[in-house]
């Protein structure tokens, strides 16, 4: 996709199976706050079902999809949680370095999730560079944040066809429905609220069904506070992507970003649940038209494989 503010790259993997010539496509967005670590292991094992899965309703939207996935987009961020700071959320950039009283190394690094140019800076987000959700100096100022705005307009460019955007944090529990700054009547900024909304809820009801697990679902404002700035705004604002959303994963305070790894692989399975129901519900409503038959049970232990290595190489 690109490179990251410490000349990282930022890796991810397409699943096409060539089924069609011009398949919809959906992007898969990850670990945008480097402490989320939950968000890295969902999105890879999404990959993993996607390329392994005998489910039918799993091979029919691998196969009838063209996907774009990127486990970790901040992997400077991601780096550093595990070698100095489990806690650390912000990039790396020291572009804006100043004395902080918690300590030198807080003033580091932009938050990639308030970077976007839509609606920079109006709500939810600091100019200060000490706080976790320093917006940077402006718009766009961060080489991740403009990876992913350069590749999301690529696709819309080349194609106009993508379809689903999902960006995965934790924790919380919560479907996030575009956009972020607004609650209350506002919330129809977005064009097709309503669609979003009820394919939100759909998939948060199919979710809880696997173990139990409830999730909230509507704008940021209403389930969990003001932002801007964000990755999934922008996409549904600027690219014009129909079906949007950003997923708070498990869980809801308990063990927040340190979450065990025996719930990765619940977590992990929960979400594809909301995945499948989204797909049902947004093709029920006619967003793009590929009649639901048996998928061919086409599976490659060598492209996962392939895939495992290339995420196991981002740090």
């Amino acid at each position: 996709m690109g490179r990251s503010v410490e000349n990282r790259e930022i890796k991810g993997i397409i699943i096409d199976y060539k089924k069609t010539t011009y398949p919809p496509r959906g992007m898969l967005e990850g670990t945008c706050h480097a402490r989320e670590w939950i968000s890295a292991a969902t999105v890879t094992w999404i990959i993993k079902e996607f390329l392994t899965s005998t489910d039918p309703e799993v091979r029919f939207l691998a196969e009838n999809f063209e996907w774009h996935i990127f486990p970790v987009v901040n992997p400077d961020g991601y780096s550093y949680s595990f070698t100095d700071n489990r806690m650390w959320r912000k990039n790396r950039s020291t572009a804006n370095f100043t004395s902080c009283s918690t300590g030198d190394d807080n003033s580091n690094g932009v938050d990639l999730n308030r970077n976007f140019d839509f609606v920079w800076m109006s709500t939810g987000a600091s100019n200060d560079p000490c706080s976790n959700t320093f917006a940077g100096p402006q718009p766009f100022s961060e080489p991740e944040s403009q990876a992913i705005a350069q590749y999301v307009s690529h696709l819309q460019k080349d194609r106009h066809n993508l379809i689903y955007y999902i960006a995965f944090h934790s924790y919380s529990q919560l479907v996030v429905v575009p956009y972020s700054h607004v609650s209350g009547p506002g919330v129809l900024t977005a064009s097709n609220y309503g669609d979003m909304y009820e394919i939100g809820v759909r998939g948060a009801d199919k979710l809880r069904e696997r173990f139990g697990t409830n999730y909230r679902v509507g704008v940021s404002a209403d389930v969990m506070y003001e932002m801007s700035g964000t990755s999934f705004d922008w996409v549904k604002h600027e690219a014009e992507v129909p079906v949007t959303y950003l997923i708070e994963m498990r869980d809801t305070g308990v063990y927040g970003f340190l979450l065990p790894a025996d719930q990765i692989i619940p977590n992990s399975r929960e979400i594809m649940e909301f995945i499948l129901e989204m797909d049902r519900v947004t093709r029920r409503m006619e967003y793009y038209h590929i009649p639901f038959s048996s998928a061919t049970y086409f599976v490659s232990n060598t492209i996962f494989i392939t895939a495992i290595v290339l995420f196991v190489m981002i740090v």
